[in-house]
């Protein structure tokens, strides 16, 4: 039979990333003038600075995703 981990037990901590993977896995460039880069540019700094690398991470991706679709020049 197994048994279920008390409700007070502590989580293990999350893995360590290598070294020099958060600048890696952060690394994004904001367009000037938007509001919706600014915004996750802002939100990726507070969060980078506490500590919480997935959601900065995300907020990166935000950034890489909004500059490269809707500020992406059109090709014909």
């Amino acid at each position: 039979m197994t048994t279920m981990p008390s409700a007070g037990a502590e989580q293990q901590p999350s893995a360590q990333l290598p070294a020099h993977f958060d600048a890696w896995l952060l690394d994004c460039v904001p367009v000037p003038n938007c509001d919706v880069c600014e915004a996750n540019w802002r939100q990726l700094t507070t969060r980078k600075q506490s500590g919480d690398i997935p959601q900065a991470a995300r907020h990166a991706t935000e950034i890489r995703d909004h500059a490269s679709g809707v500020h992406a020049s059109p090709t014909n």
